[in-house]
């Protein structure tokens, strides 16, 4: 499996401000979600649909040769063996930080917090980060997430991460989790080149409990001083509100009592 990046070295960056937030506790998530960022209400979950069948080998010859037809580089290749070869995007869209390896002792990402001892680190991804994958027909989705994490030197457990189908329909977005035995490249030949079709996202596993031990005790520690200074940014936050909401109740009360009568 080769890739081409698109992305820039990693970061550490909170959200927007909003006026609500809400803070999750560990068996939900560890960083807090503003509403006004949550799913659209026109976004929905894609049932289980049935696996599709298989086609013969005319028809993938047939369906790669449309698919080359619609693109202009990065195409299909056809093997003599009836595999076949070709790249996926896939987008990362993860809320929590990563832990990787660090470079010379150097983080590959700013704001982030370290542990010397075994030199990791731990930081966000850019929300907007692509990752172009060079894969064959027969490459599973387990091996899609296992072949991410090793490019980007991520340690953590692939247990962690999912990797979902977004498909949209009627202005709608569907989204669904892949199976981990399932064959991107096969699901991006059926699709054809067309992202509005069927677009592959890496997210958090979020399988409703959190799995404890595939965490390391740095880990759990990075998370906690995040957690710490999200806590102390907000609460600067909700002071100077209030503190500017202060002064303009002053301003408004000194205004009334200066009015005659």
């Amino acid at each position: 499996m080769t890739g081409s990046n698109s992305m820039s070295s990693g970061y550490c960056s909170l959200d927007e401000e909003s006026d609500d937030f809400t803070f999750f506790t560990a068996k939900t998530s560890f960083f807090r979600r503003s509403k006004a960022k949550e799913v659209p209400k026109n976004v929905t979950k894609e049932e289980e649909e049935d696996k599709p069948t298989s086609l013969t080998e005319e028809e993938i010859k047939a369906k790669i040769d449309d698919y080359n037809s619609k693109v202009t580089e990065n195409g299909m290749k056809l093997s003599s063996d009836g595999t076949y070869t070709g790249f996926i995007k896939v987008h990362l869209k993860l809320r929590r930080p990563v832990t990787v390896l660090s470079v010379d002792g150097k983080s590959l990402g700013t704001c982030s917090s370290s542990d010397s001892s075994d030199n990791r680190t731990s930081f966000y991804l850019p929300s907007d980060a692509v990752k172009q994958l060079h894969i064959s027909s027969t490459t599973t989705v387990s091996e899609v997430i296992q072949g991410l994490l090793k490019k980007f030197m991520v340690q953590d457990n692939p247990r962690k991460f999912a990797l979902y189908s977004q498909t949209r329909r009627d202005s709608q977005d569907f989204f669904q989790k892949l199976p981990l035995s399932d064959c991107p490249l096969y699901l991006r030949l059926l699709a054809g080149p067309d992202l509005e079709n069927l677009m592959f996202i890496l997210k958090e596993n979020e399988t409703g409990e959190v799995e404890w031990h595939a965490f390391s005790v740095p880990e759990l520690q990075n998370f906690l001083i995040i957690l710490e200074k999200e806590e102390k940014e907000r609460m600067r936050q909700v002071e100077q509100r209030y503190a500017a909401y202060r002064e303009k109740l002053l301003q408004a009360l000194c205004k009334v009592e200066g009015k005659p009568g």
